[in-house]
């Protein structure tokens, strides 16, 4: 992104905007159930993390309820690009202090002591499909691979590591029980990308415009459910 964007995410709706992508859609691979609730997010979304416990909350429903649960990934900056500069860490800081008060969820600040940083988010997406890959995530009802995702969030918000390093996510694997070398493997093949910018695209060609999102697909077609902060009962409103 060439130009600096201070104005991607709203206290007020507790939604994080996405940039449009201009790219052949994706096709998407139903779950076994004809009814299948989904989370659209970015691990590197702070409202995202916000909402953490809502997601847990309602895998966990999925679950009681027989229902399929699904995890793409959002693309809420692919690429990054932003100066690394006062101005924007100012921002951040101030955004992320606000949603600290509003959620209670944690954040630390010493990302804002270094010199250089790229706030790109595919590489934390991308290790989130490339773990959807490894992981047998179908029989638990993806319930692993959004715990990984939300550990992902913790150790950049709240111990700010940096997603785009690869050491960021070898303890990761240790503590799910994965390869490290065969994670950076599907995470440095070319398919894994292409995977993960069909995710991005795919969410965009629902009409998603900001994460978090959630939405129900049913038959093929898929609906929004709600977009932005919200809790586990207006979303099992919607849905009823």
């Amino acid at each position: 992104m060439s130009d600096q964007r201070t104005d991607l995410c709203d206290l007020e709706t507790g939604v994080c905007e996405a940039p449009g992508i201009s790219a052949e859609v994706g096709s998407h691979k139903a779950m076994k159930s004809n009814l299948e609730i989904i989370y659209i997010g970015d691990p590197m979304c702070s409202w995202c993390w916000g909402i953490s416990s809502v997601v847990k909350q309602l895998q966990s429903y999925c679950d009681e309820q027989g229902l399929s649960f699904s995890v793409v990934v959002g693309g809420l900056r692919p690429g990054g690009g932003d100066p690394w500069n006062d101005q924007f860490k100012k921002f951040l800081r101030h955004h992320w202090e606000e949603i600290n008060q509003r959620t209670g969820q944690a954040f630390s600040f010493s990302l804002f002591e270094r010199s250089h940083f790229n706030y790109d988010t595919e590489p934390a997406c991308r290790a989130v499909v490339t773990a959807g890959l490894l992981l047998n995530s179908t029989s638990d009802n993806n319930k692993t691979l959004y715990s990984l995702f939300a550990d992902i969030q913790k150790k950049f918000y709240v111990d700010n590591a940096d997603p785009g390093e690869e050491e960021f996510y070898r303890p990761l694997c240790d503590e799910y029980g994965l390869s490290f070398e065969e994670f950076r493997r599907v995470f440095r093949d070319p398919e894994t990308k292409k995977r993960t910018f069909e995710e991005f695209q795919r969410n965009r060609s629902w009409g998603v415009r900001g994460y978090p999102s959630f939405g129900l697909l049913k038959d093929g077609k898929f609906e929004l459910l709600a977009t932005g902060f919200t809790d586990l009962e207006k979303i099992k409103a919607r849905l009823r």
